[in-house]
Parts: C-alpha cells; sequence; structure tokens
C-alpha cells in the first residue's frame, strides 16, 4: 500500500473567468461614466496691432463684464437670459439692419457670454459685427 501523497506537476488556475469579469466591469464603467464638458472657455481678448478703426456714427453697443452681465448701449440688463438680450437688441435696432454692432468684452470674460451675444446679434439680422480690442503697448 502506497500511502503517499502524488505530486501534481502543476496546479492550472483558469484565467478566462477572472479576465471576462475585468471586461464586463470596464465596459461597466465606461458606459456609465459621464464626462463633463467644459461649459465656459476663458480667454483674454487679442491686443490690436493695427490702426485703429474710423469713427462710427452710433454703434449699437454691447458691453460684457467679467461675470457675463451685459449691457446695451450703456444700459445694464436685469437678467444674462437670451430673451432679455434680444429685447434689448431689437428695441435699439429697430428695423435697421445695417447698424453696426460693437462688442466690448472684459479680458476675463467667459467667452460663451460673447458667442451668446453673437448668437443673438446674428439672430436680429444684424451683420456688422465687431470687437473691441485694446491698443498694443
Amino acid at each position: 500500500m502506497n500511502l503517499r501523497m502524488k505530486k501534481n506537476d502543476e496546479l492550472d488556475v483558469n484565467l478566462t473567468p477572472l479576465i471576462d469579469v475585468v471586461f464586463l466591469l470596464l465596459i461597466f464603467f465606461m458606459v456609465s461614466t459621464t464626462f463633463e464638458k467644459e461649459a465656459l472657455m476663458h480667454v483674454d481678448l487679442p491686443e490690436s496691432v493695427t490702426a485703429p478703426i474710423e469713427s462710427i456714427d452710433q454703434p449699437l453697443s454691447i458691453t460684457i463684464n467679467a461675470e457675463g452681465q451685459y449691457s446695451v448701449n450703456d444700459k445694464d440688463l436685469a437678467s444674462t437670459e437670451l430673451s432679455v438680450l434680444s429685447t434689448a437688441i431689437a428695441a435699439v435696432a429697430g428695423e435697421q439692419k445695417d447698424l453696426p454692432v460693437l462688442i466690448r468684452a472684459d479680458a476675463r470674460t467667459p467667452y460663451q457670454a460673447v458667442i451668446t451675444a453673437m448668437d443673438v446679434v446674428s439672430r436680429q439680422g444684424l451683420s456688422k459685427v465687431s470687437l473691441a480690442t485694446m491698443a498694443a503697448k
């Protein structure tokens, strides 16, 4: 009678179920993760190195401060909503479609606020839009 235990040469570990579980977890986390998009992009507006633009008779002036609040022809708007900005621009521009528009934005203004102002101006049918810059030092 042989009481010795037989030696197994090698133990085989099946890794297939482990790999399956890892891939399933990877797919689950990739699908369930939400990637947050950058809502606001901050930019410093460039300095102008060209000659200043000739004076234009009473352009429509839209000023945007660092917090993204609008004022139209130096009149502060109560809200930053699109409808309020659109109404204020329509009141100033009236039926004039060739009225020049000057957008003056603080260097720390969120760029999305400038894009919004340009979009509202475009929807009003105004096409002569310019951005104010500082003269180079």
